[in-house]
């Protein structure tokens, strides 16, 4: 009976994030809605659907609980396909380093900042990440790795961090798309520029295209320089986020200290990474497999928005926000003079 129950919730959560995930998925494909990506359309049509009946959510709860948490890890495994790391290799150890500089000085401002106007610890360093790697993808990627007594609290850090990535990503893609032409760079040099400074893989296509293919490859090699980033960065915060608890827990002596976790689900977003670039996969098989990624994380982004209380977001939200201005103001200069220097 209760395996019967289980599978109905799951069935019932499974359809609804699906929908809201492909929903978002041909949505993303409007003309100036990409800007905004498949993945936060699904988190707002996720949370749309909370004006479903009060029964009907709490039936889908424990299937909801499961797809944000399995499916994620899912599709950020699966992600790793798109990533290649031949062309990561062609454009030079330069790339590279431009974007860990980047990438490790953003996450350090906007933690600091973060600190400073008030953020609670858990938000500011997911919004850290969500700016300094890859958005939306980054700040569900690392939120595993920190620890919360408090669940709830925890979805609505991770819905306004994403918030964050979303706002912040499109006004800086409308920003420099309109200020390229003072900035005397090239083509290429402004894919670089799109590609280190734009949090989502959608804000540096849609940046990087609006000049032609020279700059949509460029900002593309870039802004996957910054997801390569994801896994070692996750690794580093999960153990100075776990060594902080249990320093904390052996001084208070309320609980045994808990081994430093290992982000396993990042190490598969690796392999993939590999297999995709050295395996002769055909082009339409890896689309694929990047496209269910989508999916599963869409399907991860619609159960955070169906179970999220938003109204308590909007109480806390101008911390980071002003956090995440500034230091996307700071990569984005940044990010002009290295492409002016080096590429």
């Amino acid at each position: 009976m209760i395996s019967i129950v289980k599978s109905k919730s799951f069935g019932l959560a499974a359809a609804m994030t699906l929908i809201c995930s492909v929903a978002g998925i041909f949505i993303a494909k409007l003309p100036y809605v990409n800007l905004i990506g498949a993945l936060v359309i699904a988190l707002l049509l996720g949370i749309s659907l909370q004006v479903l009946p009060v029964g009907v959510r709490e039936e889908a709860a424990p299937g909801i609980g499961f797809i944000s948490n399995k499916f994620l890890r899912l599709g950020i495994i699966l992600l790793g396909f798109r990533l290649n790391l031949t062309k990561l290799a062609d454009a030079g150890i330069k790339t590279i380093l431009v974007a860990m500089l980047g990438v490790s000085g953003t996450i350090v401002l906007t933690y600091w900042l973060s600190k400073k106007f008030g953020a609670e610890d858990e938000l500011a360093v997911l919004s850290a990440c969500g700016c300094g790697i890859c958005g939306a993808a980054a700040v569900m990627g690392v939120s595993p790795q920190i620890e919360s007594r408090d669940e709830e609290r925890k979805r609505e850090n991770e819905v306004l961090a994403v918030a964050v990535v979303c706002v912040m990503g499109t006004v800086f893609t409308l920003l420099e798309i309109v200020i390229k032409p003072m900035l005397g760079l090239t083509d290429s040099q402004f894919g670089i520029v799109a590609g280190g400074s734009l949090h989502e893989i959608a804000h540096a296509i849609a940046a990087g295209s609006a000049f032609g293919e020279a700059s949509l490859d460029s900002a593309l090699i870039m802004k996957l320089s910054r997801v390569l980033l994801l896994a070692p960065v996750a690794l580093i915060i999960g153990y100075w986020y776990q060594r902080r608890l249990v320093k904390e827990s052996v001084q208070d002596h309320t609980q045994a200290p808990k081994k430093l976790p290992i982000p396993w689900f990042l190490g598969g977003f690796i392999l993939t990474s590999i297999l995709g670039t050295f395996l002769p996969f055909p082009p339409v098989v890896l689309d694929g497999l990047v496209q269910a990624a989508y999916v599963f994380l869409g399907m991860a982004m619609a159960a955070l928005g169906i179970s999220v209380n938003f109204s308590v977001i909007f109480k806390r939200g101008g911390t980071v926000f002003g956090a995440a201005a500034i230091s996307s103001t700071c990569l984005m200069i940044f990010m002009i003079i290295m492409s002016k220097l080096f590429f």
